[in-house]
C-alpha cells in the first residue's frame, strides 16, 4: 500500500471516528412519549435526497454553497428535532453515493455508517448508487442499519438477488400509526454504465406504485402512505416524473423525490387519479437542506392536516 494511501486512510479513520462520536447521540429515537388518546398524534417526517457523499460542508471559498451542508450539522439538527417530536420517520430518496473523494476512496462505507448513526429508517435507490454496481452495494450493506425500498427494479439476475434488506415496501409503526413506505427508481439506461447496470430490469413505476400502495392501504390498513422516488420532480417531456406519478396513482399521500436536485421551498400539491390531494416534495442536493413534514391525526388515526418546513444546513 502506498504512503499516500496509508496517510489518507489514517486521516479517514481519524475523521470518521471523531464524526461518529458527534453523531452517536443521534441514534436514539428521542422522547417517544405516548400521547393521551384524546389528543392529536403528530407524525414528523424528516427527509433528504441526492446527498452525493457530501460528508463535510462545502468549503468556505465555494462560489455558491460556502459552508453549507455536511453530515455533522445535519445530525445535530435531527437530534434537536427528535428531542421535541414523539414520532419521527427519517427517510432518503436516493443518490447517497458519488460526488466527493470519500466515495472514490471508500465506496459508500462511510455514508452508510453515518446515516445509520443518525437513525435513518429507509432509503430508495438512485442511479448513482449503482455507479460501482450491485456488487458494491452488497459489499457496503453490512454498514447500513436501514432498509432499502424499491418496487420497480427486478434484481434477480444481479448480486443483490434475494437480499432481505431490499423490500418493495415496509410498514413503520410510530405510536398508534401504521406508516407504509414504498420506493420507485428511474430507468438506468444512459445513466449508469452498462457493465454496472447489467441484470437490472426496470419496470413501470406507475403500475408498481399503484399495486403496492393498494396493498398498503387496503390489505395492510396503513394510516399514511409515503413513496420514496428517484424519478425526478418534473420534465418538459413525457418522461415519468414525480408529478406524473402523483397524478396517475392513488392511495399515496406524500412523494419524497430526488434526481433533479430541485429545491422546493414547500411541497407541490396536485390531485391523484381519484381526485384526492397528494403532495410532492424534494430538498435539492448535497444535504444543503433537511426537509420536514408534520402530519396531524385524530385519536382514531384519521389524517386531519399537515405542515411543512425546510431547514438550511
Amino acid at each position: 500500500m502506498s504512503d499516500l494511501l496509508l496517510q489518507n486512510r489514517r486521516e479517514f479513520i481519524k475523521y470518521s471516528a471523531g464524526l461518529a462520536a458527534t453523531l452517536y447521540g443521534t441514534s436514539a429515537f428521542g422522547n417517544n412519549k405516548a400521547l393521551p388518546k384524546n389528543e392529536q398524534t403528530v407524525l414528523t417526517i424528516l427527509y433528504t435526497n441526492d446527498t452525493h457523499s457530501r460528508i463535510e460542508p462545502f468549503p468556505a471559498n465555494d462560489a455558491k454553497y460556502a459552508g453549507e451542508g455536511g453530515f455533522s450539522k445535519r445530525a445535530r439538527l435531527i437530534e434537536s428535532i427528535r428531542k421535541n417530536s414523539a414520532h419521527v420517520l427519517l427517510l432518503d430518496a436516493g443518490d447517497i453515493f458519488q460526488g466527493t473523494p470519500y466515495f472514490n476512496y471508500y465506496h459508500g462505507e462511510l455514508e452508510y455508517k453515518l446515516m445509520s448513526l443518525m437513525g435513518y429508517d429507509a432509503t430508495t435507490f438512485g442511479n448513482h448508487d449503482f455507479d460501482l454496481g450491485c456488487e458494491n452495494i452488497l459489499k457496503q450493506m453490512p454498514h447500513a442499519g436501514f432498509d432499502f425500498i424499491n418496487c420497480n427494479y427486478n434484481l434477480n439476475d444481479t448480486a443483490l438477488a434475494g437480499n432481505k434488506k431490499i423490500l418493495p415496501y415496509k410498514i413503520y409503526k410510530k405510536g398508534p400509526l401504521k406508516i407504509g413506505v414504498l420506493g420507485v427508481g428511474i430507468d438506468l439506461e444512459n445513466l449508469v454504465d452498462k457493465k454496472y447496470a447489467n441484470g437490472i430490469i426496470y419496470n413501470d413505476p406507475i403500475f408498481n406504485a399503484n399495486k403496492i400502495s393498494s396493498i398498503l392501504r387496503y390489505d395492510e390498513k396503513c394510516d399514511y402512505i409515503i413513496c420514496l422516488s428517484h424519478l425526478g420532480f418534473r420534465y418538459d417531456t413525457k418522461k415519468i416524473s414525480d408529478v406524473v406519478l402523483a397524478t396517475q396513482t392513488k392511495n399515496i399521500d406524500l412523494i419524497i423525490g430526488g434526481h433533479t436536485h430541485t429545491f422546493l421551498e414547500k411541497p407541490y400539491f396536485t390531485s391523484n387519479s381519484e381526485g384526492k390531494e397528494v403532495s410532492v416534495t424534494q430538498v435539492g442536493w448535497a444535504g444543503i437542506w433537511l426537509g420536514q413534514v408534520e402530519v396531524y391525526f385524530t385519536a382514531n388515526n384519521k389524517k386531519i392536516s399537515h405542515s411543512a418546513n425546510k431547514h438550511a444546513i
